[in-house]
């Protein structure tokens, strides 16, 4: 496993090293392989259901991944952007400014953002759970009646009248069992400095009470 992460670093220009720092480049994927967090010979300490239900109870924030389309994608087969709703974000450095998201090994969503390189963090507003709802769903055209304008520096979709987004640019990625870790470099910034957040508890969505 620690091969196909280094070779999958390397093709992405993410530094495999603290002396091989350069800018990522666009490319394919990770691959999915067939790995599990736990091997088939072992019995899970706990079920999946279980799993779900205690990790419930932390509540969360809520966001919208997005990415502009890939430069094989521009005008050819139509993808157009790339987003999906995500609540395991959070931010992991400040020098250098890093945040850091996970995606499950299976979505569709991840290879297309691999393949551009960049992403923007857009973290939604207590009144936007049908949006995160619309980005949560599969094969569906997500953006389709949404508005949004290019992020400054990477171009990725950047929501209309969402609270806060940070545009990024991909720096790692790592494994973690059936979801992978994504790494990415804050290049820019902005927040509209009101509103409550959108939450998400034990399944449901919630907001801040006075």
């Amino acid at each position: 496993m620690a091969a196909t992460v280094v070779r999958y670093l390397r093709s992405v220009g993410s530094p495999t090293s603290a002396s091989a720092e350069r800018e990522p480049e666009s490319v394919d994927a990770l691959p999915r392989p067939d790995l599990r967090a736990v091997g088939d010979d072992e019995r899970a300490p706990v079920s999946p259901a279980e799993f779900r239900a205690v990790l419930g109870n932390f509540a969360s924030g809520v966001t919208v991944i997005t990415a502009p389309p890939a430069a094989e994608e521009e005008g050819g087969d139509g993808n157009g952007p790339a987003g999906f709703a995500c609540q395991s974000f959070a931010s992991l450095s400040l020098d250098p400014p890093l945040v850091t998201f996970m995606v499950a090994r299976t979505s569709t969503t991840w290879p297309r953002i691999a393949r551009a390189g960049v992403f923007c963090v857009n973290i939604l507003g207590a009144e936007q759970g049908e949006l995160c709802r619309s980005f949560a769903v599969s094969g569906a055209d997500k953006f389709a009646g949404v508005d949004h304008s290019p992020a400054p520096v990477t171009g990725s979709p950047q929501l209309d009248a969402v609270p806060a987004w940070i545009d990024c640019r991909i720096h790692a990625v790592h494994t973690g069992g059936d979801h992978l870790i994504v790494v990415g470099r804050v290049v820019a910034m902005g927040a509209a400095g009101e509103g409550d957040p959108l939450l998400f508890h034990k399944g449901r969505f919630g907001r801040l009470a006075d």
